[in-house]
C-alpha cells in the first residue's frame, strides 16, 4: 500500500463518527453522495479516501454502514485495547478522564497523576489521582500504552523525556509545546488555543466582508 496522506488520515475519525451516528439511527446503507451532504466533503473525495484502503463500496449500491464502520475502526486501530494514564489532574485532565466515550473506542483511562497534595487520592471516572512519584512504577506494572500530558510547557517536556526512557512510545500532548521525542515515539500534539485562533480568524474574515 502506498503511503497515505496526512489529510486522508485526519478525515478517517470523522468518517467513523458519522458512520456511528448512522448506525445508531438504524441506517444500513449509505452512498458517497449522502455522506457528502452530512460531512461537507465531496462525494469524489470520499471515494478517493476510501479507495486508499480498498474502496469498501459498490457502484450503484453504496456502502454497508456497519461493515464500513468496522473496517475504518480496524484501520484506526480501534479493534485493539489501549491503556492510558493522564499526567496533570487539573481541570483539563479530569475533564478528559470523565469523558465516557473513550471505552467505546477501546481506550481505558486507568489513573491520573499530579503533585498537588490536595487532590491526590480523589476518585475520577478514569481512576484514582495518584502522586506523581508513583508514575514510573505504575507505567511499568500496568503496561500503559498511551500517556496524556495536561501540564505546563516545561514540566511536560521534562516528564515526556523521562517517560520515553521508561519505554512509553505514545503521547497525547496538550501542553503548549510541540514535543519532539525522536524516532520510534508517537506524539499527537493538541493545541486548544490554535484551534480557537482558527475560529477567531474566520470571525474576523466574516466581519471584514460585512463591513
Amino acid at each position: 500500500m502506498e503511503k497515505i496522506s496526512k489529510a486522508v488520515i485526519e478525515r478517517l475519525p470523522r468518517y467513523y463518527r458519522y458512520l456511528d451516528e448512522l448506525r445508531s439511527k438504524g441506517v444500513s446503507r449509505v452512498s458517497s453522495k449522502e455522506l457528502s451532504a452530512m460531512m461537507h466533503v465531496t462525494a469524489s473525495q470520499i471515494r478517493q479516501d476510501l479507495n486508499n484502503f480498498g474502496g469498501f463500496g459498490q457502484q450503484g449500491y453504496g456502502y454497508k454502514v456497519e461493515y464500513l464502520y468496522d473496517e475504518i475502526g480496524k484501520i484506526l486501530g480501534l479493534d485493539k485495547k489501549y491503556r492510558m494514564v493522564i499526567v496533570g489532574a487539573g481541570n483539563l485532565g479530569r475533564a478528559i478522564a470523565n469523558y465516557g466515550n473513550f471505552k467505546n473506542r477501546g481506550i481505558e483511562v486507568i489513573s491520573l497523576f499530579d503533585q498537588n497534595k490536595e487532590i491526590i487520592g480523589m476518585e475520577t471516572a478514569g481512576g484514582k489521582i495518584r502522586d506523581i512519584s508513583e508514575l514510573f512504577d505504575f507505567i511499568k506494572e500496568n503496561k500503559v500504552e498511551i500517556v496524556a500530558l495536561t501540564l505546563p510547557k516545561e514540566p511536560a517536556k521534562k516528564i515526556a523525556k523521562q517517560l520515553k526512557e521508561h519505554g512509553v512510545k505514545a503521547f497525547w500532548n496538550f501542553a503548549h509545546t510541540d514535543l519532539g521525542l525522536g524516532d520510534g515515539v508517537l506524539v499527537e500534539n493538541v493545541h486548544l488555543s490554535e484551534s480557537l485562533m482558527k475560529l477567531t480568524y474566520k470571525i474576523s474574515k466574516s466581519q471584514n466582508k460585512e463591513s
